[in-house]
């Protein structure tokens, strides 16, 4: 699922076309003899795998002149993800923070001048490898190398202070004249490797219960949550995870929140606001449902979908439900059973009546002069069983008939006959189905 548009992001398309109109405002002007820019190269960085939070690692970095003549200085400029950062500090560096725009994720960045010449056709390497440090938030991270002639300044997503480093100096040695496949290995000015570790994160669901009439609008609000401890970093444009909520039965959506997406009138699919989810961050979905039908309490499903998650090793908070009150269900309410008649009197040999349906009533006994024959039925129907979606009572057995209602006797039919006659109501619970998974 692509990510969610922000209305607060800065619009890349913009952006792109003042450049270009920049751009052809310069060319407007009579070009200036100006020297060609130098042609400098990265070499290739080999990924990282399995660091363990807290941990620190180092990786050599080598560049090349690919051009003739010799450049007089350089900057070199290292930035990492926000689960990485400088171990050690150079003097010739200076460290700050860019915070995320648009779809970037924020960065770490050293920014050092390199006062040295580079030769032409010359592969350097630094001194001694640059020294990393994983975070404990540390998992899908990665390091961007870059080297040019220009100090480079924040972008649009603006820094911290710039702070300079206290170390040695990070230098630059020869490693020897460049070979074709050290050509190859440096194709440009830029390059980029994924450093992996060893680290998990928690995934969660929270759902909401709310309480209202028919008629009346209540808003609940699915929250996704990563307890960490590693920051998630999913794939480019598309959203970290996804949720799937179900609308409880007896309700109907007003407004859905606008990183949702209709699946079917009772199924939706949320998104995130990025590809990357930090420790602690997260989404939340309100969602305003109108209750459109008294089925007592409804319950709506939530769930994980999306791309998989094989750093959540719990799956105890990765379903969630919607409670909705909508008041009591028409179809299950009503009044207790009635009471057994009383027997004959004056030695009449009269049979008491049965008690109401959900338990058998016990039978009067044969009437004697002057004594009152038949006991009272026990009250109260029994209950039909609750459905996964709209709950009923709970689940009862009366006496010898089944919760199920079964009346397979011609004596219980009898029975049930005669209690109706006597005006007791005969009440069935409503058996009902969960919302099915695709409605």
């Amino acid at each position: 699922m692509r990510i969610a548009p922000s209305r607060s992001r800065t619009l890349r398309g913009g952006t792109a076309a003042v450049a270009a109109a920049a751009l052809v405002a310069l060319g407007a002007v009579p070009a200036l003899a100006a020297d060609p820019e130098p042609d400098l190269g990265v070499g290739t960085i080999a990924p990282v795998k399995g660091v363990q939070p807290g941990s620190s690692f180092s990786t050599p970095l080598t560049f090349l002149n690919k051009g003739t003549a010799e450049v007089p200085e350089a900057w070199v400029t290292y930035a990492v993800s926000p689960g990485l950062e400088a171990d050690e500090t150079h003097k010739n560096c200076t460290y700050y923070t860019i915070g995320s725009y648009d779809e970037m994720p924020a960065s770490n960045v050293a920014s050092c001048k390199i006062d040295q010449p580079l030769k032409p056709g010359v592969v350097y390497r630094t001194a001694k490898p640059v020294s990393l440090k994983a975070l404990d938030s540390a998992f899908r991270d990665n390091l961007r190398v870059s080297i040019g002639v220009h100090e480079p300044g924040p972008d649009d997503g603006g820094s911290t202070e710039p702070v300079p480093g206290t170390g040695d100096p990070l230098t630059l040695v020869e490693k020897g004249p460049a070979t074709d496949a050290d050509r190859t290995n440096h194709p440009e000015a830029y390059a980029r490797a994924d450093v992996t570790a060893a680290n998990t994160a928690d995934f969660a669901l929270t759902g909401d219960e709310k309480q209202g009439k028919v008629g009346e609008k209540v808003t609940a609000t699915v929250k996704f949550a990563n307890k960490g401890p590693a920051r998630v970093q999913g794939l480019p444009d598309e959203s970290v995870t996804t949720v799937d909520i179900h609308i409880p039965e007896g309700t109907s959506v007003v407004k859905p929140h606008d990183f949702c997406e209709v699946i079917t009138k009772t199924h939706y699919r949320c998104g995130t606001s990025q590809s990357w989810v930090n420790v602690n961050g997260g989404e939340s979905y309100p969602f305003v449902l109108r209750i459109d039908k008294a089925v007592g309490r409804t319950t709506g499903e939530v769930s994980f979908t999306g791309q998989e998650r094989p750093f959540d090793r719990n799956a105890e908070n990765d379903t969630a439900q919607i409670v909705i009150d909508t008041g009591e269900d028409e179809g299950t309410a009503g009044s207790s059973g009635s009471n057994g008649s009383t027997g004959g009197t004056g030695g009449s040999s009269s049979t008491g009546g049965s008690g109401s349906t959900g338990s058998t009533g016990s039978t009067g006994s044969t009437g004697s002069t002057g004594s009152t024959g038949g006991t009272t039925g026990t009250s109260g129907g029994s209950a039909g069983t609750g459905g996964s979606t709209a709950g009923g009572a709970t689940p009862q057995t009366g006496g010898n008939l089944a919760a199920t209602g079964s009346d397979s006797t011609a004596p219980l039919i009898g029975m049930a006959a005669a209690a109706v006659a006597a005006g007791g109501g005969i009440l069935w619970a409503v058996r009902r189905r969960s919302a099915a998974q695709g409605g």
